[in-house]
């Protein structure tokens, strides 16, 4: 089986050829990246290691993607991951477009010329934002808590196990959210049209050893990273207090899923998004909010004071937790490595390289 996978010199790409090389045999893996963000050079010598054919190119051009040699799956990878890309300063909107919905429809042409499977890799932030900031949840134990008292079935697509897929993805969504559920939805439209499979695949919080110390590409590692370096922190927004909530996942698990999605059957032409779409991440066994986060990072630490700051931030949330259960119905999957494995997997990493936030914020 060849697997070619984009943004392979990331985080998370280069995370899945770890995984993958290990659990499929004789998997022949094929990467594209354009080295565009600060730290992922690095990753070069670590996949050629793996016996990964790295190409420098740039999915927002056709002729780069109709260049790569054919293969039987292709892992979306690749992608701006901030939030606030095409406001934030750094990007434009039509940039932050080009390069996740651009990108897509190429590799999507790809798929059909070459009759290639499509994993996508989406977001959670493709849920509407008034919709998740109206969720019923209260402080409690330094964390926003799903109130207990909430009628069962009172908010559609949500619960106390997290968002499921159904839950509303009206606008707004921020301009990232509306390229990744642009994405999904041409995604969806060619495998219906040109017979190729395509799985969708919403995932949370990415999070372990080796990803950059930015906030926009993992709030997790960019927490352990500054606290370890007693660089300055702050809680931001929700009046200061660090009660805002994510649910955290390796992607090791995100590997085993993608094993089993390019060994399953195609599914069937005629299916939804009951059968393509699931959310990927911890679950409400992994969440955590940052006043949480400090208190473990203070244990293995030492004590770091946080700033706090009441101002609120563009599209931020109170509670964005992940209900996977649908994936796990369908594949018997679910997450195995705990937060406190995670975190302490970051930390390590962060101990053996002191020159790991510099890196990564370029």
């Amino acid at each position: 089986m060849r697997i070619l996978i984009t943004g392979a010199a990331g985080f998370v790409g280069t995370s899945l050829a770890h995984a993958l090389r290990a659990t499929i045999a004789g998997v022949d893996l094929i990467g594209i990246d354009n080295l565009s963000r600060a730290g992922s050079e690095t990753n070069r010598s670590t996949l050629r290691a793996l016996g990964v054919r790295l190409v420098h190119g740039d999915l927002r051009l056709a002729s780069d993607v109709e260049a790569l040699p054919a293969a039987d799956w292709v892992i979306d990878a690749a992608a701006n991951p901030s939030v606030l890309a095409g406001i934030d300063g750094r990007s434009s909107p039509r940039q932050l477009v080009e390069h996740n919905l651009g990108g897509t429809l190429n590799l999507l042409e790809y798929c059909r010329q070459h009759r290639a499977g499509l994993i996508l890799l989406s977001t959670s932030r493709v849920y509407s934002i008034p919709a998740l900031a109206a969720l019923p949840v209260s402080p409690q134990d330094g964390a926003f808590r799903w109130n207990a008292n909430t009628p069962a079935a009172s908010v559609v697509g949500a619960s106390e196990h997290g968002i499921r897929e159904e839950f509303s993805t009206a606008a707004p969504i921020s301009l990232y959210g509306a390229t990744k559920l642009a994405s999904e939805a041409v995604a969806l439209e060619y495998s219906h049209a040109f017979g190729f499979p395509v799985w969708i695949n919403r995932c949370g919080v990415l999070a372990g050893a080796g990803q950059f110390g930015r906030a926009d590409q993992g709030i997790f590692a960019y927490w352990i990273n500054r606290h370890l370096r007693r660089r300055p922190l702050r809680y931001l927004g929700f009046s200061g207090q660090g009660f805002q909530v994510r649910d955290c996942l390796h992607p090791v698990d995100l590997a085993r899923l993608i094993h089993l999605q390019v060994n399953a059957p195609a599914p069937a032409a005629a299916a939804g998004e009951t059968r393509r779409v699931f959310n990927v991440g911890g679950g409400i066994g992994s969440a955590r909010s940052l006043r949480q986060l400090t208190a473990w990072c203070d244990d293995r630490f030492g004590t770091h004071p946080i700033t706090e700051d009441a101002t609120p931030r563009p599209y931020d949330l109170p509670w964005m937790v992940l209900d996977a259960r649908r994936a796990e119905s369908q594949w018997r999957w679910r997450p195995t490595l705990a937060p406190d494995q995670i975190f302490a997997e970051i930390a390590e990493h962060a101990e053996r390289h002191p020159g790991w936030l510099d890196l990564s914020e370029g």
